[in-house]
Parts: C-alpha cells; sequence; structure tokens
C-alpha cells in the first residue's frame, strides 16, 4: 500500500479539515490531491481506537457541514474515502516504520497541546526500533532517521496544532530529542536543511463527533500555510491559502473571533447571565449583540484599516458573524469563559498596543475596561 499522506491524530477535526479537503479535492479532480492517507492513532484513548477501527471496517466516513453562509443555511452530508490505512502507533510501529522509509511525502499531525510535550523515557535505545516512543517529537525523530537511513527523500512536515510558529516549533523540539541522542551531523542536516517544516494556521469549528468515525463541522474552513520552497501540499483546495504572511492570518483570527468570543464572554460574565446561554443566544441578545458590534467597529476595525487591511477585515468579520450565528452550534459562553482572564490579556492587549504603535486616536474603552476588570 501506498499513501503519500501520513496523519499523527485521528480527531473529529483532522477527519472535517484536513482529511476533508483531500477528499473533496479528489473527488473534483483527482489530480488535485496527492494521494491516500495513512492516520496513525497516538494515545491509549477508546474513542480514538474506535474511530480507527471504524475506518479499517468502512473505509470511509460521513462529515455533516452545518451552519450559515452569508443568507444561506446550509446543511449537507459528505462522505469521505481518503484515509486508506488506520495504525496504532503503539501496535503498529514496525509496519510505520517500514511506511515513511519509502511512502511518505507529506507528514501532517495535530496532537493537541499535549503533543509537544517531551518525556525522559524517550531515549536513544528507540533508534533500534524496538518500542514505540511516548512523545510526538521522539516519534517523528525514529521515523525520519529510519528515513534518513534507508536514503529516502526528505519529506514535507505540515502541523497543525494550534502553536504560533508550529513548524518551526516542532523542528526545533525534534532537532533538540536527536542532538540528546548524539546522532550524527549529517542527520541532523536532513532534519534542518532537507525537510521541509512549514508554518500554519487552522481555522474550522468542528462542534461534535458522529460515532463510531465522522464529524459535525460549519461550513467556515481555513488551512493558511506559510509559503516555503520546495514543500508538498496534500492537495489543492478553495480552502488552502498559501501565503507569505501568515500573521496576517493568525491576527484576524485571533483580534476579530478570538477577541469576539472573549468580548461575549466578559459581557456574560459582567450580566451574571444563564450557565446554558450559548454564542448564538448572545449574537440574538441586543445587551450582548450591541457592545460587541461597537467594540469590533470602533476599537479593532481602525487598526486593521490604518494597517491597510480595512476591506479584508471587513470581509473576515462578515464570516465571523455567520459563525457566531450558526443555528446548528451550541457554543456555550460558559465554555468559552474557561481561563477567561488569560485569554483577555492573550486576545485584548495585542489590539491595544497595536493601536499606541499606530499612533491611534482610539479610546478602546471597552477593551481597556475589560483587561481592567477581575
Amino acid at each position: 500500500m501506498s499513501n503519500p499522506i501520513l496523519q499523527f491524530g485521528t480527531s473529529r477535526f483532522l477527519q472535517a479539515h484536513v482529511d476533508f479537503f483531500v477528499s473533496d479535492a479528489a473527488r473534483r479532480d483527482p489530480a488535485k490531491a496527492l494521494g491516500k492517507i495513512t492516520v496513525v492513532q497516538t494515545t491509549a484513548s477508546d474513542d480514538s481506537r474506535a474511530r480507527v477501527e471504524a475506518l479499517r471496517a468502512a473505509g470511509r466516513y460521513p462529515v455533516r457541514i452545518r451552519g450559515r453562509r452569508g443568507e444561506e443555511t446550509v446543511d449537507t452530508l459528505v462522505e469521505c474515502d481518503s484515509i486508506a490505512e488506520a495504525l496504532h502507533a503503539n501496535e503498529d510501529w514496525a509496519l510505520l516504520l517500514e511506511r515513511v522509509k519509502r511512502d511518505v511525502k507529506v507528514i501532517v499531525s495535530n496532537t493537541a497541546d499535549a503533543g509537544y510535550a517531551l518525556f525522559d523515557t524517550d531515549t536513544a535505545d528507540l533508534l533500534e526500533g524496538e518500542r514505540t516512543p511516548r512523545g510526538f517529537a521522539a516519534k517523528l525523530a525514529v521515523l525520519l532517521h529510519a528515513r534518513y537511513e534507508a536514503g529516502a527523500a526528505p519529506v514535507t512536515l505540515l502541523p497543525c496544532e494550534l502553536v504560533s510558529r508550529n513548524g518551526d516549533t516542532l523542528r526545533d523540539l525534534v532537532i533538540g530529542v536527536a542532538r540528546g541522542w548524539n546522532v550524527d551531523e549529517a542527520f541532523i542536516g536532513y532534519l534542518t536543511k532537507d525537510c521541509v517544516w512549514v508554518n500554519s494556521l487552522v481555522d474550522r469549528i468542528v462542534s461534535e463527533p458522529i460515532v463510531p468515525v465522522g464529524a459535525i463541522a460549519e461550513p467556515y474552513a481555513l488551512w493558511a500555510i506559510e509559503r516555503q520552497a520546495g514543500m508538498v501540499l496534500p492537495c489543492e483546495h478553495e480552502d488552502i491559502v498559501v501565503t507569505d504572511d501568515l500573521a496576517h492570518y493568525e491576527r484576524l483570527k485571533l483580534l476579530m473571533l478570538n477577541l469576539g468570543h472573549t468580548m461575549l464572554a466578559e459581557i456574560w460574565r459582567t450580566r451574571a447571565g444563564s450557565h446554558d446561554m450559548t454564542v448564538l443566544d448572545a449574537m440574538r441578545d441586543s445587551a450582548y449583540r450591541e457592545p460587541l458590534e461597537a467594540t469590533w467597529r470602533d476599537e479593532v476595525l481602525p487598526v486593521f484599516e490604518a494597517l491597510g487591511k480595512g476591506d479584508v477585515a471587513a470581509d473576515y468579520l462578515s464570516s465571523v458573524r455567520d459563525r457566531f450565528e450558526n443555528p446548528f452550534l451550541v457554543h456555550r459562553l460558559a465554555d468559552i469563559a474557561r481561563n477567561h482572564d488569560e485569554k483577555k490579556v492573550r486576545r485584548f492587549q495585542p489590539v491595544i498596543e497595536l493601536a499606541r504603535e499606530l499612533n491611534l486616536d482610539i479610546e478602546q474603552k471597552r477593551l481597556r475596561d475589560a483587561l481592567a476588570a477581575r
């Protein structure tokens, strides 16, 4: 079996994002997709194991797209068939080592927050291939070392974890693990200069799983990929944007979507709102909607206008409103409000600092008052 895409993670997000894109691209034009995907379960989760078993049994799964696109309500079911093989890292490590030596051109991952953790038990003897590394960076170090020793061509790595500069971060982790094992400098050169580590930003709300495998997702989707020489992509798709300015997409998401969620949570906390109140409920309540719209209009959009991105930001904001008004999405403000003070700093402070750097004469009172409140 020759699958050029190797994916670490079986989450519903990947099913409705990367895997969906590959399936959709191939359905429209087989030449637009690199090929099929081998997915690898890396956790001991019962849910993950059930997904792997379902993929092995059926070879396809449903993605239901539900939400709003402009004035249109979308509710469609799509069968995805991009995943051709499902492995378990702990049980199929030897097979995975063989796969990576000859078949793989692209490695994709979404291993969640814990995915970049390092473990003392991941030691140099792992290079012998007799046991499975615990950490994701160590897994990659062993797999890429096996590929290097086999004389196979370098690969493109496309991490999808929500970590700033995720490609650079993962590369440095893998190189750090390899150096700790005292590998030869030629392999370090292979990792550093030959393999292509790509920074990217993913954006899609995948609200629910379909059991045992499948997902329910909103219509909006974005995979913004920072352009790099020599990189290979899993497919060409209308929701994949290759850009020289990844920071622009990161800023849009942080200061429009994420900021909007946190401002609604701030209003909810101030008003002691119902525990079950959702984003949709808030968008239908003028006591929430009006201050949110005023924040976007008076305190955020002027910053994008000063950056020369006003029209782009206004268009993106229209898509954010569609997403916030998704009638199928149960997104509770109580859930958004977790770690609220930390989120306020991360999402409000940058736009205030940008306004100051740009010498804008705007008060930004709502953002400043929210940061001051505890």
